[in-house]
């Protein structure tokens, strides 16, 4: 075996453990021990460069010694990009800046932030940087990859603190009487059939389920539309999956189904009921096939119906958002909806350590938009206004 062999055999047996500074006085050493020509031998045998070498013989020569915790003198290496050019972090910084996103001049105008496209815009202003040192002066100056947040609501309606004291109180107050108190809302309606659905679900490796590529009902049996009751004390909800239109029929009729269903049985003594819901929607604050609705549940069960409307902007306040309809769509996360009794069962099969329980069921009644209340139905309503908001709480008495 030649020396350079020897050498490479060396060199693969210590590389992992040598730092930089070990590494070239290595090279050094084993290229003294060689003489003449011993530098490019050992340059050939580990490819460590011939200046690297040099500086490892300079360094044996000259008995130069670093600090214990140094591999390079200090200001060694080469000068960082933004040393070297003076107006690089400005120019990034200006790009990325909150200030340019509508200015016509800006490069990045019309296109996404990645690393790809601000080096090329920087290249084009004469900076030549790659993605990789634009990621890392980026992290430099405290930029991260950043989702968007739902936080903002819009303008905030001057009473919306004080009809969340008020909901509060009401709610306090009907559980100290032993009466119920629901959340009702709809959740998001979905197509029925090999649609993709977001999350994923384990399956044998390579063998992911086959969906549609476009999302159009003609391809698929339909929609659900799941409307739900979720009992507040209880802890426990009530979901009926529509199959025809959004309507405050139908969002009476799920309220009518808890209460035959469950409510009746949780609460054999009620009297009253308290439903907190949004402002818009098939339980809106105007729709008057809600109310009507309503007030012939209400003569049909005896109890006198209180809602209480959260403010405009503020439906993620509303429990059934974050206490029920959350932890169904995490149960059907990746799962095909092939079918409505799909729906049903994977709403049913709904649970949390905290204890909810949740059932459901089909509805596949009609229920045609448009149906028109006349002031007539209105006046006739036995209907309550609230001293605070009558608009948004108001109670209906049995007839």
């Amino acid at each position: 075996m030649d020396s350079e062999n020897v050498i490479a055999v060396k060199y693969r047996a210590l590389a992992a453990g040598l730092d930089e500074a070990m590494r070239r006085r290595w090279a050094a050493t084993e290229a003294k021990a060689l003489g003449r020509g011993g530098a490019t031998r050992v340059s050939h045998a580990t490819g460590i460069s011939l200046p690297t070498i040099s500086k490892g013989l300079r360094e044996l020569t000259k008995g130069t010694r670093l600090p214990p915790d140094r591999v390079r003198r200090r200001g060694g290496g080469r000068r960082p990009l933004s040393k070297q050019d003076a107006t690089l972090v400005r120019d990034l910084r200006g790009l990325v800046s909150p200030a340019t996103r509508g200015s016509p001049t800006s490069p990045l105008r019309w296109t996404s932030k990645s690393t790809h496209h601000m080096a090329e815009a920087l290249r084009c202003q004469g900076h030549d940087v790659s993605p990789r040192t634009v990621a890392g002066l980026l992290h430099g100056m405290g930029y991260s990859l950043q989702a968007n947040r739902k936080t903002t609501e819009g303008t905030q309606h001057p009473d919306r603190d004080a009809q969340f004291g008020h909901i509060a109180a009401e709610v306090e107050s009907f559980q100290a009487r032993g009466q119920p108190v629901i959340s009702v809302d709809t959740k998001k309606k979905e197509l029925v059939g090999h649609f993709k659905q977001k999350g994923q679900e384990r399956e044998r490796k390579g063998r992911p389920r086959r969906v549609l590529v476009h999302d159009f009902i003609d391809d698929g049996e339909g929609k659900a539309i799941p409307y739900g009751v979720y009992d507040v004390s209880d802890n426990s909800g009530w979901v009926s999956v529509g199959v025809d239109h959004d309507t405050s029929a139908l969002a009476v009729a799920t309220i009518r189904a808890w209460w035959q269903r469950m409510g009746r049985r949780s609460y054999p003594q009620a009297k009253e009921l308290l439903v907190t819901a949004d402002a818009g929607g098939s339980n809106g604050v105007r729709a008057r096939l809600w109310k009507a609705e309503l007030q012939r549940l209400a003569n049909d069960t005896g109890l006198s119906i209180t809602v209480c409307h959260f403010p405009p902007g503020t439906s993620k306040w509303n429990k059934i958002e974050h206490r029920m309809f959350c932890h169904i769509t995490e149960n059907w996360r990746g799962r095909l909806l092939i079918s409505h009794e799909v729906v049903v069962n994977l709403i049913a099969a709904t649970t949390t350590r905290q204890g909810l329980r949740v059932s459901a069921g089909l509805d596949n009644r009609t229920y045609p938009l448009g149906t028109k209340i006349t002031d007539m139905q209105m006046a006739a309503l036995n209907i309550e206004r609230a001293n605070f908001h009558g608009d948004w709480n108001y109670t209906l008495h049995p007839n």
